[in-house]
């Protein structure tokens, strides 16, 4: 599978992790709330590039990537929820790493764009 060697994806699995583990410190009584929320939209952000990319065609690749950058705007405005909560300290190497993710998957489309 290509898209495994895709340096938006590895990055993306990376901030999964993250993402996880940061979420692990929230209250218990947001299990069914932000937490749920902010895994789910992270797990679809390499979930989507996984799928777009084995649909082996570009058309296809470039919605679901779009759909992974839907993802990344729920993420967004999600951690900014939780700081504004004080579930999270700081979201500053978050929203870095959800940035540099999303400039990478624009750098895809554009590439697929251009073919």
């Amino acid at each position: 599978m290509f898209y495994k060697n895709l340096e938006v994806w590895k990055k993306s699995i990376e901030f999964v992790t993250q993402i996880y583990k940061e979420t692990e410190k929230f209250p218990q009584s947001e299990n069914f709330g932000l937490i749920s929320q902010i895994r789910r939209a992270a797990v679809s952000i390499p979930s989507n590039i996984a799928e777009g990319c084995n649909r082996h065609s570009d058309k296809d690749t470039l919605r679901f990537l779009d759909i992974a950058m839907g993802s990344i705007g729920e993420i967004e405005t999600q951690l900014i929820i939780a700081q504004n909560l004080n579930f999270i300290d700081s979201i500053e190497d978050l929203s870095n790493n959800i940035q540099n993710i999303s400039a990478m998957i624009v750098g895809l489309k554009s590439f697929l764009n251009n073919k």
